[in-house]
């Protein structure tokens, strides 16, 4: 298996597994993708969820991805990654069944108490593997609209290989999530917070990215889902929600995904492509509307920083969604000429392309089985309540979204919604929605009144990278 740059020449050499996990972002600018999504044996994998759990199905989905790591390796990596300890249960992804035709797969049971555990606890086990092999260190800089941040900096906690220095939009995530980043005082994490909303920190990212000398000179890379590595270890929770949601081999399901950078719908994407019975990806928006806009148009806008809304559920107040290159390349035939065209050249100067008119766009619903709809804050106050009220479950606000939107379009087959939070994390929506506050598990007893440690920027790409210049 090789992977390309969606954005890449013909004759660019095709790259293995471990040398795209540690180089993030595509020096064109574009994302790695595999060179082919590979079948999955959906008879096997039943079996092999039911005879020795979800880190052997991880195994078997990322062992043909990755071929540069021996097996026994690779075996070992996603059995210290998905442990009942790490995560809780057993089961790592529970999934139950609420009524109505509708399910939840329980994603949010690891240290962060968000689905970005997932990928990010084999990423760490991935760096730490590779970096040893290479005799290496490696500089992580990420953005993160809430989640992904605290998720990879708990993964990284203690390998003293890898300093994460993670963006984040100042004042623009919950209380909660900022405690879960800001308190971590290893030297080895630098929080640094960017005025403005998540985009903008995104774009800085790709900035220090698109500087080859500087980037080879401190030997970054990424765990935000620019890295593939993060797609495809999220491919394997939406096959075990299919098994465990699942009798038949041959039986379909849908599954609505909460979405604001398209990385999680992306993996379900990547999944369906490989052979998942999955009727229909149903995306869900909060009122960042960027992605349902081009799947009801065609038309893909980009909005400036002052027309992303500060919403209920932030984590999704993102309106540049980078992985959605990813989806456009499969959507256009993998080309990668017209791929620099739109995404390197017609984005960055008006902001936006339509494909409406085109017959790629008018195929999608078929070819790739993707819907979407929108929702708002009384949306979301109003269907947490009623989940609570008539399922007995208490939901986080982006989980809400996605259910809000499922629920009008629920068919015959199971519509599984993939939950991201938990409640925990965004207590005064919940408060709003519901009157009591949630549950919040003992290891996040009084987190909001630790110390914190956090670097406020306001000097742009050239202070991002004094900063990072001065911690080597």
């Amino acid at each position: 298996m090789r992977y390309l740059s969606t954005r890449g020449a013909a004759d660019t050499p095709r790259l293995p597994f471990c040398d795209v996990l540690l180089a993030g972002l595509a020096p064109d600018g574009g994302l790695y993708v595999p060179e082919s999504y590979p079948p999955l044996d959906l008879p096997r994998l039943r079996r092999v969820l039911a005879d020795e759990g979800y880190a052997a199905v991880a195994y078997e989905i990322l062992s043909s991805f990755i071929d540069d790591i021996p097996a026994e390796d690779l075996r070992r990596l996603c059995e210290k990654a998905y442990t009942a300890e790490v995560f809780g249960d057993a089961e790592i992804v529970p999934v139950s069944e609420l009524g109505d035709g509708l399910w939840l797969a329980h994603l949010s049971n690891g240290p962060t108490a968000a689905f970005k555990d997932l990928a990010m606890q084999l990423l760490g086990q991935l760096f730490e593997y590779e970096l040893e092999r290479r005799q290496q260190t490696l500089t992580i800089l990420g953005a993160t609209s809430g989640d992904t941040g605290s998720a990879a900096e708990y993964a990284m906690l203690g390998k003293p290989s890898v300093r994460v220095f993670m963006l984040s939009p100042q004042g623009r995530m919950s209380a909660f999530q900022q405690a879960q980043m800001f308190s971590i005082l290893d030297p080895q994490i630098v929080n640094i917070a960017v005025p403005g909303v998540f985009d903008d920190s995104q774009d800085l990212v790709k900035e220090v990215f698109a500087d080859a000398e500087f980037k080879a000179r401190h030997s970054i890379g990424a765990v935000n889902s620019i890295n593939v590595a993060r797609l495809l270890a999220q491919v394997v929770y939406y096959v075990v929600a299919w098994l465990r949601a699942t009798t038949d081999d041959d039986q379909r399901v849908s599954f609505c995904v909460p979405s604001g950078n398209f990385g999680n719908i992306c993996a379900g994407h990547i999944a369906r492509e490989m052979g998942l019975p999955i009727d229909r990806l149903v995306l869900a928006t909060n009122e960042n509307t960027v992605l349902h806009e081009f799947f009801s148009t065609g038309a893909y806008r980009v909005r400036a920083s002052s027309e992303t809304y500060e919403t209920s559920s932030p984590s999704m107040d993102i309106s540049k969604a980078s992985n959605f290159e990813r989806f456009a390349f499969d959507l256009l035939g993998r080309d990668q000429e017209l791929l620099r065209e739109l995404f390197g050249q017609r984005l960055p100067g008006s902001g936006e392309f339509d494909l409406s008119g085109t017959a790629e766009f008018a195929a999608i619903p078929e070819r790739y089985g993707f819907v979407s709809g929108a929702s708002s804050h009384s949306d979301r106050v109003r269907t947490i309540r009623e989940v609570s009220e008539a399922y007995g479950v208490v939901i986080d606000p982006h989980t809400a979204d996605g259910v809000a939107v499922a629920r009008g379009l629920v068919r015959d087959e199971p519509m599984i919604v993939l939950e991201t939070a938990l409640p925990v994390k965004f207590s005064s929506t919940i408060v709003e929605a519901i009157g009591v506050e949630p549950e919040r598990p003992d290891r996040f007893a009084g987190i909001e009144d630790l110390p914190r440690r956090v670097i406020v920027l306001s000097g742009g790409v050239e202070q991002l990278k004094a900063i990072i210049e001065s911690a080597s």
